[in-house]
């Protein structure tokens, strides 16, 4: 095998939702109450959901940026390369990638739909989320298929509904959705409680998959407010350890065996020792702790239900025995500051070419079909949705890589450009533009 011969498949990527994300799902009272698409004096976008304010977040959609323009001030879409929010635009895309097939998480309605929880009027709250996911698995994954895994939101405060979404979800052919990793976060009973029997109940029935996105819960931490942005940004991906560590332990595991928990943009090279501190310490306190595991190891439960996702990660690609071939998948992460858009596959090659063909594969590909029960061969030629094919075909529509400047990042909000930026800095910066006033709808 050689680097175009690869499918590559990626279980996280993200949308910067259109500004008529609704329009088509909505109509009335309901459409004019959705969260709304707005634009600042200065032209910066936002969206604004019962009085709640979503800014725009650099670093979220900097890809076909050059670096030294990178930062976090809030955007518009007229700086953005076309594919954050356009789904045809987003396959062109793709294609200069080298990616097959790709799961896409929400930006301004979170990874998990945080945004309808906050929000005061629930009535209104599932309406909407009930928007967002016909928009999602129907208008954006519906428009080429093969191309998308859908992944959908639930209104998790309310339990009956949520099983409702769930079956209502099975029937349009999406069995994947992404909820928060610490319930409790949103007020809540945590994911031990019996308030989530029924959801795993119909989880198991419907044979859908959970995803848990970092940042979506548990809030990577950061030692102070005056602790440099790239010390919160190093542990970023590690930091779904936190909620490892709580699922692995949640009895329903043992009940349905067959549910699936995919750890989105937690990477993979800290799994080994996860696994093995998690085996030494239940060694040493089963017995007066009372935990569930019975006659498994805790790392063979995490081997039998979790899906371990990379973007880049050489360390854990020379680990892959301690993890398992069969539970690592590869994501791309577009458009956000860690995808590797348009040079993926180089890099990726470059980490994965030692392992075999069959483990290459796997972890590119095979892994992803099976644990989000998705099939692309069903629409396409495997031959046709290789790196080398996909770009060849980039090459012949003519899709434009030209880097897109926007010139440079912002300074810091006291006119200075060289100290260090912190993490107390970004806390400023969000709070200033979301108390931001004279706005106008877009």
């Amino acid at each position: 095998m050689n680097m175009n011969d690869m499918v590559l498949i990626s279980v996280d990527d993200h949308i910067s939702e259109p500004p008529d994300m609704f329009e088509k799902h909505l109509s009335g009272d309901a459409l004019a109450s959705a969260p709304k698409f707005k634009t600042t004096d200065d032209g910066t976008n936002y969206w604004e959901y019962q009085g709640m304010k979503m800014p725009s977040v650099g670093l979220n959609a900097v890809v076909g940026r050059p670096l030294e323009e990178y930062g976090m001030e809030p955007t518009s879409l007229e700086q953005l390369r076309k594919g954050c929010y356009d789904h045809n635009a987003r396959v062109d895309d793709m294609n200069v990638n080298g990616i097959a097939a790709s799961l896409n998480f929400g930006s301004a309605v979170g990874f998990d739909g945080g945004r309808f929880h906050k929000a005061a009027d629930k009535a209104q709250s599932l309406v909407h989320l009930r928007a967002y996911n016909d928009w999602h698995v129907d208008e954006w994954c519906g428009s080429h298929p093969g191309r998308f895994i859908p992944c959908a939101l639930l209104p998790t405060w309310d339990m009956k509904e949520t099983v409702a979404e769930v079956k209502r979800l099975s029937r349009k052919g999406c069995s994947t959705v992404s909820i928060n990793e610490n319930p409790t976060t949103q007020g809540l009973p945590s994911i031990h409680n019996a308030y989530w029997e029924p959801l795993w109940k119909a989880i198991a029935e419907e044979d859908f998959t959970i995803c848990l996105h970092i940042g979506a819960g548990n809030p990577a931490p950061h030692a102070s407010m005056e602790t440099p942005i790239e010390a919160w940004i190093a542990t970023m991906p590690i930091s779904i350890v936190v909620g490892a560590a709580d699922w692995l332990n949640l009895e329903a595991l043992h009940r349905y065996p067959g549910m699936r928990i995919a750890l989105s943009e937690g990477s993979i090279g800290w799994v080994p020792y996860f696994m093995e501190r998690a085996d030494f310490s239940h060694s040493r306190h089963q017995y007066w702790t009372h935990s569930k595991f019975g006659k498994l190891k805790p790392s063979e439960v995490f081997k039998r239900h979790f899906l371990n996702c990379f973007i880049d990660d050489e360390f854990g690609l020379h680990n892959v025995d301690w993890i398992g071939d069969h539970a690592i998948a590869y994501e791309c992460d577009y458009p956000h500051s860690d995808s590797l858009w348009p040079n993926a596959p180089e890099r990726l090659w470059e980490t994965i070419k030692h392992l075999s063909d069959v483990q290459i594969n796997k972890i590119t590909h095979e892994n992803a079909m099976r644990f989000f029960r998705f099939d692309p061969f069903k629409h396409r030629k495997r031959e046709e949705l290789t790196v080398g094919a996909l770009r060849a075909k980039a090459v012949a529509d003519g899709v434009d890589t030209t880097p897109i400047s926007s010139g440079g990042a912002a300074p810091l909000a006291d006119g200075e450009k060289q100290r260090t930026v912190t993490s107390g800095d970004l806390f400023k910066m969000f709070s200033h533009h979301a108390k931001a006033g004279d706005n106008k709808a877009a």
